[in-house]
């Protein structure tokens, strides 16, 4: 029998917060072979990335503690173990691709000099000899050529292309074990499924362990030989993946297995007006050189759109990143510059001043992709919901304001109680919640949903679709809804456009598009979708 490479034995992990204890990890057991992949999967506050940090030591101690527990790497226990021992192991024999690849990358490093640094540490390596080496390793992780990223910055390259930086980082000493703590999260299907397919032949080529940590089952179904399943800090269910998948034994597995966006859009009327009208929208980006910056060219962000979005209805938007589906949102709303005809309403909204435009901006509402990044830290969230009713004159007292920011969190599903917290005392999920009730408390007629999803579990992405269906029905709302997640683009739209490169190249009903489409591109992008779900 092959020893493990890896060993967690009854690893604990306790968290001191001012007078609070809390026990983020309790008392969890699994191993790790030779060129295995192990999926750590469940759903936020779970304690994955937790534990995936303790076997690097990389909590913030001493806030962070292990009351209990080992982690042995190769018969060496790594809890505990001294920092000088740490860095040889850390990089080196023991690499991490982390979640989010523009906040771990230096922003004011370029790319050679941040995978350099690894190879300074780990190999020695300096000069032309590390310059060799960073080209190698760019090309490696998928980058045709690497010479020409080299000098680039992190803001210079797409969330892919990022991702790809961090791989060839992490790959640079060529590491016994691959720790992969959420790598396809907020990138697009075609990109996710490039991207695995890459880390799959890397494993294959170096011979590596993974270690990957998700919620996403299509992905553990496609990449793991074996699952670990846990919830609130407890290993649930361990096994094979397929025999986790055929036949689950803990109801919490069911659970996250059948949590897929389902059903369809809600019922609507078939006279229902135009809310929404653009006729050849036209977004263009000026590229500016030289000292003094002059226009030298542009970048059709949008090239020349025209859509409808009827009252009640949603109409779905994806493609790729790049291919202009925010840009598009933004100019109908008119907070980008735009040519081209923007009816809303029946009134013909293209070139209105801020002033003209003050008035209808209560009856058009964004849902941001990201909850926690749009939410004031300092505001609680009573005071993030009636901020907009305040703006616009909505309730005459403070009592009657409060009285609407309590209905609202109660259409959301959330407990109006929780009007006196902050943001960062919830979940990514209920924060998604806030930023929808900030929206509906003003009562709009559209609201633009961009990526509200991505960043969420499944099972946490099944409720806010649901929630967004039955607030549609109940308020005859009408959603411009943006994602690149095409399974929930389904479950809601009743209208879908494909967008690549500014550009229309497909559109229909969401049953015409999915069931049959026409174009080789958006046929390419359901394929790499629900190649990678679990339907």
């Amino acid at each position: 029998m092959t020893k493990p490479l890896l060993s967690v034995e009854n690893l604990s992990v306790r968290f001191r917060q001012e007078d609070k204890i809390i026990e983020a990890v309790k008392s969890i057991s699994f191993t790790l072979n030779p060129h295995e992949t192990v999926a750590l999967v469940g759903e936020s506050g779970s304690g994955k990335s937790v534990t995936a940090l303790s076997i690097l030591q990389l909590l913030p101690y001493p806030k962070a503690s292990h009351p209990s527990g080992h982690i042995y790497f190769h018969d060496h226990d790594l809890v505990g173990l001294s920092e000088d021992s740490l860095r040889k192991i850390r990089g080196n024999k023991i690499a991490m691709i982390f979640q989010e690849p523009m906040t771990s990358l230096n922003p004011l490093h370029t790319v050679e000099k941040q995978i350099g640094e690894v190879l300074l540490i780990h190999k020695g390596l300096t000069g032309e000899l590390a310059r060799k080496r960073c080209i190698e390793l760019l090309e490696m992780a998928g980058f045709k050529d690497g010479t020409a990223r080299l000098q680039a910055y992190p803001h210079q390259l797409s969330g892919g292309q990022r991702q790809r930086v961090m791989i060839a980082m992490a790959l640079a000493c060529e590491p016994q074990i691959l720790i992969a703590d959420e790598p396809t999260t907020a990138l697009d299907v075609t990109i996710q499924a490039k991207l695995l397919n890459l880390l799959k032949k890397l494993q294959k080529r170096l011979g590596m362990a993974m270690l990957l940590i998700t919620h996403d089952l299509g992905i553990v179904k496609k990449m793991a030989n074996r699952i670990v399943v846990m919830k609130d800090g407890h290993v649930v269910e361990e096994g094979e993946t397929k025999a986790v998948f055929k036949n689950p034994t803990s109801s919490y597995t069911r659970h996250l297995i059948h949590s897929i966006p389902k059903g369809e859009a809600v019922s609507v009327l078939p006279d229902a007006h135009p809310l929404l009208k653009a006729e050849h929208l036209k977004v263009h980006f000026d590229i500016r050189e030289g000292l003094l910056r002059r226009k030298v060219g542009n970048i059709p962000a949008v090239d020349d759109v025209s859509l409808i979005l009827k009252e009640g209805h949603t109409l779905g938007i994806v493609g790729e990143s790049g291919s202009g589906k925010t840009t598009l949102a933004m100019a109908l709303l008119c907070l980008e510059k735009s040519h081209g005809e923007i009816w809303f309403n029946g009134r013909d909204i293209q070139g209105f001043s801020r002033r003209a435009l003050r008035p209808l901006r209560r009856e058009m509402q964004v849902v941001f992709q990201d909850p926690y990044g749009s939410l004031s830290p300092r505001m609680s969230v009573g005071q993030i919901v009636a901020e907009g009713l305040e703006i616009h004159g909505i309730g005459k007292t403070h009592e009657k304001r409060e009285l609407q920011v309590i209905q609202a969190l109660i259409e959301v599903g959330l407990d109006p109680e929780a009007r006196h917290r902050y943001p960062h005392e919830f979940s990514g999920g209920q924060r998604q919640r806030i930023a929808i009730a900030r929206a509906i408390a003003l009562k709009p007629k559209l609201v633009v949903l961009d990526e509200p999803t991505s960043a969420l579990d499944r099972s946490v992405q099944v409720d806010i679709i649901d929630l967004l269906r039955n607030l549609q029905k109940t308020h005859q709302l009408s959603y411009l809804f943006i994602s690149h997640d095409l399974a929930v683009v389904r479950a809601i739209s009743h209208d879908v456009l494909v967008m690549k490169r500014g550009k229309i190249v497909e559109r229909g009903t969401a049953h015409s598009i999915f069931t049959a489409p026409q174009e080789l591109y958006t046929k390419s992008l359901i394929k790499a979708a629900f190649d990678l779900k679990v339907v």
